[in-house]
């Protein structure tokens, strides 16, 4: 069974920094894309950051691009988000999720993990 487990959310100040980890287990993402979304209060689901597993490709929002960095540890089994430069709109619930896609879309993902909360104080 695929899980997918976030962790490192917290509350910071804006213009600092948070790192978000994702552990996956139960099979293999070889061929799979890995990648962070988050849905802020009223809002929908919506795409961060995107990283392929193997090949190491990173793609990232504009309104993250040049302050978050998405990255895979292969040993490790894990996906990692470097947020930097936070800003209050940053404040949202981040997903770490995986599919075999290349799609921005939300719902072209198979596993998703709980969530954890990021909250950028002003």
């Amino acid at each position: 069974q695929v899980q997918l487990v976030e962790s490192g959310g917290g509350l910071v100040q804006a213009g600092g920094s948070l790192r978000l980890s994702c552990a996956a287990s139960g099979r293999t993402f070889r061929s799979y894309y890995m990648g962070w979304f988050r849905q802020a209060p009223g809002k929908e689901r919506e795409f961060v950051a995107r990283i392929s597993w193997i090949g190491g490709s990173a793609y990232y929002a504009d309104s993250v691009k040049g302050r978050f960095t998405i990255s895979r540890d292969h040993a490790k089994n894990t996906l990692t988000l470097q947020m930097n430069s936070l800003k209050p709109e940053d404040t949202a619930v981040y997903y770490c999720a995986a599919g075999a896609t290349t799609s921005l879309s939300p719902g072209a993902y198979n596993y998703w993990g709980q969530g954890t909360q990021v909250t950028v104080a002003s």
